[in-house]
């Protein structure tokens, strides 16, 4: 679900205020190479609606309800808790939301279980999906976002390992809160944006839901199967939902009929996974103003280790493959995430309403099995024979407090948050066959304290902030790996300290339109391993590393938006820059990544559109073009562009929905990314093709045999090659998935 925040009031929001997402601003010189005006057109003329149904939608999962009223409502209606911890009308917040709904969510499930196609389906400055257990290369608005489950990092920013995304059962999902563009409201890594995905709500009474799933290519080993079982109980005062899921994923083909290849940094193909999630709640004092709520997640998912990469060749355009086979190493790659969480709600502490929260998060990634020249040491093996297998682990944990009241200083309309946020996150990476250490232990202890006041002036709401973020790097002594020369780097701590004010505002201009401004800051910290790891010259020391300083990203976006009864189009214009910013190239003899510290700047703009022509039909669409420039060396001008390592190309991305009968509906989705050529005529040029992608999802209600659900991606059977996969550098030159067909069987007692 799309949703346009415009008419807002910046309650409860902290960090950076990122304007709202359904806006369009003229490019004011934004070059647009061959970025056909037909298409925007065709956006604006032809999207359909979720703007309208979406809202109600929405609320009525936020409440555990399924929708029963299919006219328009308010965009009001929709409250999230992405930044500001408390419950918040996406009509009073001055920036960039998208509520991914769970009918949404339902819609991808029906077509595949991965947990980030649904983004790059519905997000207008997400890349697209990679289809694996890593998420490289899938950034938000052109750089890296942060993942929270329920409020919770996924990753750490001090070695990201581009696995965030792959961390729960996406049936524990009831929608995901996505706040686009930097921000620093939840917290450090959060550059690109925030992707929060937040578990389902109990529904009143006691239910009972199973779900078991069927997928397949029509090969052989191309089957995978999922069990789901859901149970929820709302009574009274207290509540409990408890999810449990097993699945068992085959190997993917593509358009061609040829397996599919095992991506270097991680795959889901060939692999089992298994979820449990537990949350309970109780709600006490008067009129229950207080809730006490406690949370569960263990999640793990490991490849079965039936097969073995096999590289293609680029120059012929043979993409990599799969064959039968141990794979290289001795060990499978998993992802193994854990977290607990305990929460304390009082609606009515002095006027206002505090929030308290404390977590504590278990991340344990290990990536598969390989034999590259900086993995080797001639002192264990000989030169070009040493296998190895990398494992990235991080312990975090944290306490997050806030306290909300409206009408505060007796001022109608004003509403004044403060909070504080402590977190502490540590981190390490090591090769864990031979037990070297490649990244050494990283302590990151942050203490943040932040204040948000929002002001609503008739026509004009405006709002301001400003977060403090003052956390300290602490860095164990060590000596690095055979192939940097085991060079001895001293230990030692670095400061980081940023004021990170946000401000913005909303003109309401009547007749259904609105338009907006705002600006903001966002913070975070670099993938600190990687420049640590790369380290090859002795009489080094932490503190003199340039690459660990922090990344600080200045955001400014403007748009409008119109809302009418059963249409609704708007756009945004932004630009965010950092003077030392971040971007990934690729060592052309390790094959790995190298983190490029040079000045950033991307800018872009968005357009989406709504349409309701008739009862139990709607059309919605999206449109994105981001475009970033860097220095090609230290100290020099912006005059590279920056390539689809980072930034997505242009994409388009529509569907059409349709109740055909009172008891079954059809969506047809397609998503289109355009070719692209950036750096024309330098050494540097690159170009990739662009192509369409179909798919369809039906749905049939039979009452007491349950809902069944038919879906097919890729419905035309397209052979392609995904954009991030174009680029030469890396042994990852894979193809994406070919037609898979999915039936789901879901029974509610």
């Amino acid at each position: 679900m799309r949703i346009s925040l415009l008419h807002s009031k910046r309650r409860g929001f902290t960090g950076a205020s990122v304007p709202g997402q359904a806006h369009v601003m003229f490019n004011r010189g934004l070059r647009m190479s061959r970025k056909p005006v037909g298409y925007a057109v065709l956006l604006l003329a032809s999207a359909i609606s979720f703007h309208v149904r979406a809202q109600q939608s929405e609320q009525s999962s936020v409440q555990g309800e399924e929708p029963t009223d299919k006219s328009a409502v308010e965009l009001d209606a929709v409250t999230v808790t992405t930044g500001s911890r408390t419950a918040k009308a996406v009509d009073r917040i001055p920036g960039a939301v998208t509520v991914v709904s769970k009918a949404e969510v339902a819609h991808t499930l029906a077509l595949t279980e991965d947990a980030t196609a649904v983004l790059a389906r519905t997000v207008p400055g997400y890349a697209e999906s990679s289809q694996q257990m890593s998420n490289s290369g899938e950034t938000l608005r052109g750089r890296v976002a942060l993942r929270l489950f329920d409020g919770i990092p996924q990753t750490s920013p001090l070695r990201e390992g581009n696995r965030s995304g792959t961390f729960t059962d996406m049936g524990v999902i009831g929608r995901i809160e996505v706040i686009n563009g930097p921000s620093a409201s939840e917290g450090i890594g959060a550059s690109g944006g925030i992707i929060n995905y937040i578990s389902k709500v109990p529904e009143p009474g006691t239910h009972v839901q199973v779900v078991s799933k069927y997928s397949t290519q029509f090969h052989d080993d191309s089957e995978g199967w999922k069990l789901g079982v859901n149970f929820g109980h709302k009574q009274d005062s207290h509540d409990v939902l408890i999810s449990a899921a097993r699945i068992d994923r085959g190997m993917p083909y593509d358009g061609n009929g040829r397996r599919i290849g095992m991506r270097g940094s991680g795959t889901l193909s060939d692999s089992r996974s298994n979820n449990l999630f537990l949350k309970g709640g109780i709600n006490f004092g008067q009129d229950g103003s207080q809730r006490l709520q406690a949370s569960v997640s263990r999640f793990k998912v490991v490849g079965k280790g039936h097969y073995f990469g096999v590289n293609g060749n680029r120059a012929l355009g043979i993409t990599n493959t799969s064959e039968r086979g141990r794979p290289l190493g001795g060990k499978t790659e998993f992802n193994d995430f854990r977290q607990e969480a305990l929460s304390y709600v009082h609606q009515d502490l002095g006027g206002g309403t505090l929030t308290l929260d404390v977590y504590r998060a278990d991340q344990a990634m290990r990536y598969p099995a390989e034999n590259g020249s900086d993995k080797q040491d001639p002192a264990i093996a000989p030169l070009g024979t040493l296998v190895d297998q990398s494992e990235i682990r991080s312990k975090k944990k944290g306490a997050r407090g806030s306290w909300t009241r409206q009408d505060a200083l007796t001022v109608e309309g004003l509403e004044l948050r403060a909070g504080l946020d402590v977190v502490e996150d540590e981190s390490d990476q090591r090769l864990a066959l031979t037990g070297r250490l490649w990244v050494p232990p990283m302590l990151y202890k942050s203490v943040a304290p932040y204040v948000q006041l929002s002001y609503d002036l008739g026509p004009v709401t405006l709002s301001g902030g400003f977060r403090r973020e003052d956390g300290e790097l602490s860095v164990d002594s060590y000596t690095t790996t055979w192939y940097r020369n085991r060079v001895f780097v001293e230990g030692g701590k670095l400061d980081y300290q940023a004021n990170l004010p946000n401000f913005g505002a909303i003109l309401r201009l009547g007749e259904q339109w609105s338009v907006f401004g705002s600006y903001g800051k966002g913070f975070s910290l670099p993938n600190v391993g990687i420049p640590l790891r790369n380290i090859n010259q002795p009489g080094q020391s932490v503190d003199g590393i340039l690459d660990l300083q922090a990344i600080v990203v200045d955001n400014r976006e403007f748009g409008f938006n119109w809302r009418g009864d059963k249409a609704a189009f708007g756009g945004s214009y932004y630009v965010s820059r950092s003077d030392l910013g971040v971007s990934l190239a690729v060592d052309p003899v390790t094959s790995d990544y190298i983190m490029m510290r040079q000045p950033v700047r991307i800018q872009g703009f968005e357009l989406n559109g709504s349409l309701q022509p008739c009862d139990g039909c709607r059309l919605n669409a999206v449109y994105s073009h981001i475009q970033g420039k860097t220095a090609s060396m230290t100290g020099g001008r912006l005059d590279r562009e920056m390539g689809v390592t980072d930034i997505n190309p242009d994409k388009l991305a529509a569907s059409f929905s349709w109740s055909f009968l009172p008891n079954a509906d059809l969506t047809i989705g397609a998503t289109k990314l355009f070719s692209r050529t950036v750096n024309a005529g330098k050494t540097s040029q690159e170009r990739t093709h662009g192509y369409t992608l179909y798919d369809m999802a039906v749905n049939y209600d039979t009452g007491r045999f349950g809902k069944l659900s038919l879906g097919l991606e890729n419905l035309t059977d397209r052979f392609y090659i995904l954009s991030y996969s174009q680029v030469g550098g890396q042994d990852n030159f894979m193809s994406g998935r070919g037609r898979v067909v999915s039936l789901t069987h879901t029974i509610s007692f």
